[in-house]
């Protein structure tokens, strides 16, 4: 059955991102999936997008790149007007999280969310008010959120083709992410040191939010040889330095909903070292694909197993649960159990 689908994304980051940005290159790969589907696929987000779908704006380029401050206004009147236009289609699929939530009631077109962020309690209040359906990425981020509306899990996909697959590595260990203490680029470091070996760091330092963890914790560490950081990289540099790497460093302090680098890496054909916390033991498969390990200690022991791992085996693991045909149909079937369930109720 071909459907109308509105996508409602955030105006941060332009769809696909040019660099750091998950859910802007998820619904990317979505709205493109979905037309080349063959299903009417209208994207509202910021100007500079750029998608196969019909595209809609309140504002002509992403507010990061645009340096406004407070992107609060831009995403009411972003909501407000894709709703006002949502009708005559047959869901809306809402990636903006409590915002567009909180006014689904505005509209009378099924609204499906995807919640992509943890959620605060303070927001849970939504829940109660909440006509809509909405969709967790892993079962690890389900477990933070309420039983109301809920309608299952799907998880996130990358375009696998698009990442190049190398078998011969570089001695290099990878660390990709934002500079921040939940991500654990110290703890890479700690990694990388105690056993000598080379570390990588890619990844943006948000001036506001982690400047002074990264000035206090990971930037007296780096020295250009051992630790090399090399900041904020684009899609080809990324995909250079997966497909070299011998190992991926994924330290998380926090119950991670998703987290895109396991598969991107993965899909390279480079195993994962990942702490046991939020969606990581749904997506490294522990002795095949990579390592789930609990602290440290065990990541400097799982670095010492990497030549275990068959990259052939990640790959193959990632086609088979982590790409977008997988990622469409699982939406489009999830789309029709909530047109079905909402215009039941």
């Amino acid at each position: 059955m071909t459907m109308r689908i509105l996508q409602l994304a955030p105006l941060w980051e332009k769809v696909p991102p040019s660099g750091y940005g998950g859910t802007e290159a998820i619904v990317s790969l979505l709205a493109d999936g979905l037309v080349r589907a063959g299903h009417e696929v209208h994207v509202w987000a910021s100007g500079d997008s750029e998608t196969l779908a019909e595209l809609h704006s309140v504002c002509p380029r992403s507010l990061r790149a645009a340096g406004v401050k407070d992107p609060m206004p831009y995403a009411w009147v972003q909501v407000a007007r894709a709703l006002e236009h949502s009708r005559g289609f047959d869901i809306v699929h809402n990636h903006m999280g409590e915002l567009a939530m909180a006014m689904a009631r505005l509209t009378d077109t099924p609204m499906l969310s995807t919640i992509h962020n943890a959620v605060s309690e303070d927001c849970l209040c939504l829940w109660d008010s909440f006509g809509g359906s909405y969709n967790a990425i892993s079962w690890a981020a389900k477990r933070a959120l309420p039983d109301k509306g809920f309608v299952g899990v799907v998880y996130n996909a990358i375009d696998v083709s698009s990442f190049p697959y190398e078998e011969r590595k570089d001695d290099y260990l990878l660390f990709i992410g934002r500079m921040s203490p939940q991500k654990g680029p110290q703890h890479a470091i700690e990694v990388a040191k105690r056993l000598g070996r080379r570390l990588v760091l890619a990844g943006k330092v948000d001036p506001y939010w982690d400047g002074d963890f990264f000035d206090r914790e990971v930037k007296p560490r780096i020295d250009g040889h051992l630790i090399e950081f090399v900041g904020e990289v684009d899609g080809a540099v990324k995909r250079q330095l997966y497909a070299r790497a011998c190992g991926v460093l994924v330290p998380i302090t926090w119950n991670e909903p998703f987290g895109l680098v396991m598969v991107e890496a993965m899909a390279s054909g480079t195993p994962v070292i990942a702490f046991n916390a939020g969606a990581a033991p749904e997506i490294v498969i522990s002795g095949e694909t990579g390592f789930i390990v609990e602290d440290i200690e065990g990541m400097v022991e799982a670095v010492r197993k990497l030549d275990d791992i068959d990259p052939k085996r990640c790959r193959q693991h990632v086609e088979r649960n982590f790409d977008v045909p997988r990622m469409v149909d699982d939406y489009v079937r999830m789309y029709e159990r909530v047109c079905r369930t909402q215009s039941r109720s």
